[in-house]
């Protein structure tokens, strides 16, 4: 009886510990979605007042993303040499200092160079605070925890800010706004520190370039590094000048806007959670293909929706539902169970990086340049091409499910 009773205590300890750790990751995490989709829906307010177009705004999108993947692949590769905790809680306390500088911009170039410091911690944070996460839960639950994580992002960054952001600006002027956010982060860093083990020896005798090499030589990660480029084209895309398409173009009033893109955050909230836990029970790569059919017949309805709010909040919902399943899946339980634990962070910062400098960089100044050049009508165009493209390569994935409930 003892023996039983000595067994149930661990398993508990370890449930609460598992329960701690996912909850705080979760929490960064929103705070994360916060930081970088908080701007979407004050773009058009912000446009006005600065003078920025289209092409300007696509920059400004492009800029941080660029920065989240470049720290997402050099950070990420560090944790795995000197541990999560140390890098989770710089990071933290860094967003947490700068978050406010957004609303001190004057002009084109200040704002972006807000963002690009705001990117690198921002992308500082998301490598570790995944591995963190499925380090701390047992292979069965590898995709709920991860949908619970991830779901954060969208649901404070994509659903919540929007509505906050469109009745705030009736009351104070858009700078104020982002400076509401900066003493959570603080108090998260300093629960991480305290809560989070240290579980990684430093190792600064590995080459980063070596441990790139050996991740690179898995079929997966060379995929889900193309895969994770098409789903980044759409989520930024589609946030970054979906305001400015609704409003330009479709001719939604501005509480009409912030109403529609809340969908996005609902959706991708609702899909993140849902769909990789579907993938506990039915695997990985059968929930990947059919999101991704998912988002491409969302996408074309969207696209032929005219100024019905309730239609394109459906439509735009839908999209990203599907759009952030595919996400999650791929920087969490695919990425992580196709490599060695030793290396799970560095392959999740490889594939976010390639997501963010190409998909979430790129992507959104070529579209806001389409956008000035064929008009804004044309914004969707680009992200049904990159999910056809998706669709054709997560054929090809090998499952992982099976294998990381072999090894749990």
């Amino acid at each position: 009886m003892k023996a039983d009773s000595s067994a149930e205590n661990v398993r508990d300890s370890y449930r609460a510990k598992e329960f701690q750790i996912v909850t705080l990751m979760a929490l960064g995490f929103g705070l994360v979605g916060i930081d970088r989709f908080l701007i979407t829906p004050l773009f058009p307010v912000i446009a006005k007042e600065l003078g920025l177009s289209y092409g300007d705004i696509g920059t400004i999108s492009g800029a941080l993303a660029l920065a989240w993947g470049a720290a997402a692949l050099l950070m990420g590769n560090l944790s795995d040499r000197i541990g999560r905790r140390k890098v989770i809680v710089g990071s933290l306390i860094v967003f947490a200092l700068l978050i406010g500088g957004s609303g001190l911009a004057t002009g084109l170039g200040g704002l972006v160079l807000v963002r690009v410091v705001m990117g690198f911690a921002d992308g500082a944070y998301t490598p570790p605070s995944i591995s963190a996460t499925l380090e701390a839960s047992p292979p069965k639950r590898h995709g709920l925890n991860i949908g619970i994580q991830q779901m954060m992002l969208p649901l404070c960054g994509l659903g919540i800010a929007p509505i906050i952001v469109a009745e705030l600006l009736h009351v104070i002027d858009w700078r104020w706004i982002f400076l509401v956010f900066s003493l959570p982060g603080f108090v998260l860093a300093y629960l991480v520190w305290k809560v989070l083990p240290e579980h990684n020896t430093p190792d600064l005798e590995r080459s980063s370039f070596a441990d790139w090499r050996t991740v690179l030589g898995y079929r997966n990660i060379r995929l889900l590094m193309a895969l994770m480029l098409c789903w980044l084209t759409c989520l930024v895309t589609t946030s970054a000048l979906m305001p400015s398409y609704l409003i330009d173009h479709i001719g939604l009033s501005q509480s009409q806007m912030g109403w529609v893109m809340s969908a996005i955050g609902l959706g991708a909230t609702v899909g993140t959670l849902a769909l990789p836990t579907l993938s506990d029970r039915l695997g990985r790569k059968p929930v990947m293909i059919a999101s991704t059919i998912g988002i491409g017949l969302s996408l074309w309805q969207l696209g032929h929706t005219g100024a019905e709010p309730l239609q394109l909040f459906l439509w735009l919902a839908l999209v990203h539902c599907f759009n952030n399943a595919a996400i999650t899946l791929t920087v969490g339980p695919i990425c992580s169970e196709t490599v060695p634990a030793g290396l799970m962070t560095t392959a999740t910062g490889l594939v976010i990086a390639c997501g963010e400098l190409f998909g979430g960089g790129i992507a959104p100044m070529i579209a806001g340049q389409l956008a000035d050049r064929y008009g804004i009508d044309h914004v969707l165009l680009l992200p049904m091409a990159t999910t056809a493209a998706a669709f054709v390569l997560s054929l090809f994935l090998i499952e992982t499910r099976w294998s990381a409930e072999h090894d749990g």
